[in-house]
């Protein structure tokens, strides 16, 4: 391959850089994609600025009323791109057994044929960014780190609020260190003197996420949204790092992590895993009812993933990899998420949220805090919107899946050990779906292998929208059913190997606990009032740790009776207990069926135990009147 020098390019390489591997990667891809120019990013404030002063010029961002939302800026992306491409996503394992059913797959020689073409000059026309970044604290044993190429402006800044980027990488790096390369490009060049036509260039037609676990390289090709270009994010935080997990003996979760402390300063941290919709960042931020958690403090590690190493001392220790949040803007409000709503007011990048008249910017749910919609906006499509032509059309002024990305050092309750490179010990995992029958509000495993069972059937009802009626169970395993680097099996086995792993160090394993905050009643309404609410599961889950709560038996776990729960200053009577918390016969004998169908489909290497633990619960479940 030619030399980008030969070809009179200069890679511009800082002095500062001394990492030869990593030196001579850039020069290959920078001669694969034929960039105008490259940029190595340092990671400061004045490079954030310029960046974003570029992006307004481009027209690609839109400054926000400095009095309202100081530092902040609003993006409108292509109608094409707007979410991650669950079907262009691969995991490209030498054998197809190894990405399991769950994973889309292509040979990794086949798919290399296929991209070539498609990188081959693809950022003819454009600046090439070098973005360093660490996943987790700079320097930790539990962190590692990442390098990304792309022609994206937006994905730089957006990796300066989400990961810890820049030039101090390179001290960590130093002249041999790992470090997953990442090359992400948005898939549209421009011929001499061409100008974008759009505000957001990216490629409508043609989108390719793909992982190479044994390589550990991912290569994002034609769009320049969210987690298919922020390569950090969920390519190389869950579906890389659950491979090197796997390898290494650590774990790699779709999981907020958060700390819980007492009147008398003890706490306790919490890793926590759910699908989309079902309040993980809320649970991530949550704030306590005062009438009965006075003086008890409930602070944020991290809202979205977690990385868990054991520890030589016995204990389980996980770091926030990210150093941001991208979180869905939609129904977030002082209501939901207060902490959340709080860490947005300055120096955050929105991306397709709907424009106020007065440069601020505005979605569905915001409503709740002012008890009105906006007599008018402009929507994420710069479109007017008023309330009239929604009721008309059904029209969103934001997209359903619009984003705020901010800095995680903006959120008020902030957990002092959120930077710390040693982690925190975790003392639960906590696994929860969106249930309106079966799943009880919380119970806590018997065992490490029923807790894997819990986390390994979880899943949430969809709307059947074409019928209008009936809920359809999604499984979403571990919450990691989109994320999983590998074989989903093979990821349970790594689960329960943990527990072999762990105990033969002398380990005290986490308890894990079941949620579900959607039961509903008979006329289909939330029974559970959620939110700051779920405190009062939280504190029954750490009197379970302490021995202080006997908890009841059931098929599915161990419930808390109800006068275990702290009630003060809520109003729920021990029938709507008994409906949040019952097991329904019936509905667990077609629930353990569909428990039936979803094994089927995951029966390639299936740890053998998963079957034998469904048995001991139809035994149970035998036993009820």
């Amino acid at each position: 391959m030619n030399s980008p020098v030969m070809q009179g390019l200069n890679l511009n390489t800082p002095a500062y850089v001394k990492h030869a591997r990593l030196i001579a990667w850039v020069a290959d891809m920078v001669a694969l994609c034929k960039p105008a120019d490259v940029i190595w990013c340092d990671g400061s404030d004045a490079e954030y600025q310029r960046l974003c002063d570029q992006l307004v010029a481009a027209g690609t961002f839109r400054k926000l009323n400095p009095a309202k939302r100081p530092g902040s800026y609003l993006a409108w992306s292509d109608p094409s791109d707007v979410a991650r491409v669950e079907d262009r996503t691969y995991i490209c394992a030498e054998k197809k057994e190894d990405a399991g059913p769950t994973n889309n797959w292509m040979a990794p020689a086949e798919m290399r044929r296929t991209l070539q073409p498609l990188f081959d000059g693809c950022m003819a026309g454009r600046t090439m960014y070098v973005v360093p970044f660490s996943m987790g604290p700079l320097g930790s044993h539990i962190a590692h780190i990442g390098v990304e190429l792309t022609d994206s402006a937006y994905v730089a800044v957006n990796q300066k609020l989400m990961t810890r980027m820049g030039k101090a990488v390179f001290d960590v790096l130093g002249t041999d260190g790992d470090f997953v390369p990442c090359m992400h490009t948005v898939g549209a060049p421009l011929a001499a003197g061409e100008k974008d036509s759009t505000s957001w260039p990216c490629n409508p037609k043609v989108k390719y996420i793909v992982h190479y676990p044994e390589s550990r390289e991912i290569w994002s090709y034609g769009s320049g949204y969210g987690g298919n270009a922020l390569l950090g994010k969920k390519c190389l935080a869950l579906r890389i790092a659950s491979t090197m997990g796997r390898d290494q003996g650590w774990l790699a979760e779709h999981m907020l992590i958060l700390g819980v402390t007492n009147p008398q300063g003890k706490k306790y941290h919490v890793a926590a895993a759910f699908p989309s919709a079902c309040g993980k960042t809320n649970f991530s931020m949550l704030v306590p009812p005062e009438s009965a958690f006075a003086g008890w403090k409930v602070t944020t590690i991290g809202d979205d993933i977690a990385w868990i190493k054991p520890h030589a001392d016995g204990k389980l220790y996980a770091i926030n990899p990210e150093a941001g949040y991208f979180g869905v803007a939609p129904g977030t409000n002082m209501h939901t998420n207060p902490n959340c709503m709080r860490s947005l007011d300055k120096n955050v990048i929105f991306t397709n949220v709907a424009l106020t008249d007065d440069g601020d910017v505005w979605w569905e749910g915001m409503e709740k805090d002012t008890g009105h919609l906006p007599e008018h906006l402009i929507d994420w499509q710069g479109k007017d919107w008023t309330p009239q032509i929604a009721k008309a059309t059904g029209a969103k002024a934001a997209h359903p899946n619009s984003r705020f990305t901010v800095a995680a050092a903006n959120n008020p309750a902030l957990d002092p050990q959120w930077d710390d490179p040693a982690g925190v010990a975790i003392d639960a995992f906590i696994f929860g779906g969106r249930r309106s029958t079966t799943v009880p509000l919380v119970t806590e495993a018997r065992n490490w292998m029923e807790g894997v069972y819990m986390a390994a059937t979880m899943g949430s009802e969809t709307t059947a929208a074409a019928f209008g009626a009936q809920g359809v169970v999604r499984r979403d395993p571990f919450a990691m059913l989109p994320f999983c680097g590998y074989n989903m099996s093979d990821y349970f086995q790594h689960w329960l190997d943990m527990e072999k792993k762990l105990e033969s160090m002398g380990h005290t394993l986490p308890k894990i606990f079941c949620v579900n905050w959607f039961r509903k009643n008979a006329e289909g309404k939330f029974v559970w009032p959620g939110y700051g609410e779920n405190m009062r599961v939280l504190k029954w889950m750490i009197d379970r740790l302490e021995g202080k709560a006997r908890g009841e038996p059931t098929m599915f776990g161990v419930a808390p009776a109800y006068n275990e729960m702290n009630w003060a200053g809520l109003e729920f009577s021990a029938e709507q207990f008994r409906t949040v918390t019952s097991i329904d016969k019936a509905a667990w004998l077609e629930e353990l069926k569909l428990h039936d169908a979803h094994f089927e489909q995951l029966s390639y290497h299936l740890p053998q135990a998963l079957v034998s633990t469904k048995t001991e619960l139809e035994k149970r479940l035998a036993t009820l009147a």
